[in-house]
């Protein structure tokens, strides 16, 4: 008879032969434990994302809109935090945060733009 301990607390695991731990609570800990550094990273660019798109957002409330560059650096925008990009026939490039966008113009403007879905 294989007897098989819970991989966070050592602890017998009693019940089917592929169980691992010994209850929710050691899985989570467990999980928690082996995920943090990739969940801290992940964590700071989802919520970097999230304000991008909430400022857009906001600054964006007919759907096409054009904004001084400093108006939404002044928010507090990351331009290096976009989800996709968008090139149009003639090579213009829009970048996206999820459906809110935006295409840097001259003289320090970008139009701000939403995707239908």
């Amino acid at each position: 008879m294989n007897l098989k301990t819970c991989l966070e607390c050592d602890i017998k695991i009693v019940g089917r032969i592929d169980k691992k731990f010994c209850s929710d609570g050691c899985r989570n800990s467990y999980n928690n434990k082996f995920n943090k550094d990739s969940k801290n990273l992940i964590r700071t660019i989802n919520n970097r994302l999230r304000k991008n798109w909430r400022i857009l957002e906001q600054l964006n409330p007919n759907q096409k809109t054009k904004i001084a560059r400093d108006k939404l650096i002044e928010q507090g925008f990351d331009f290096k935090y976009f989800t996709s990009t968008y090139t149009t026939k003639v090579g213009t490039v829009y970048f996206f945060v999820y459906d809110q966008g935006y295409l840097p113009l001259e003289g320090g403007f970008c139009a701000l733009v939403k995707r239908d879905r």
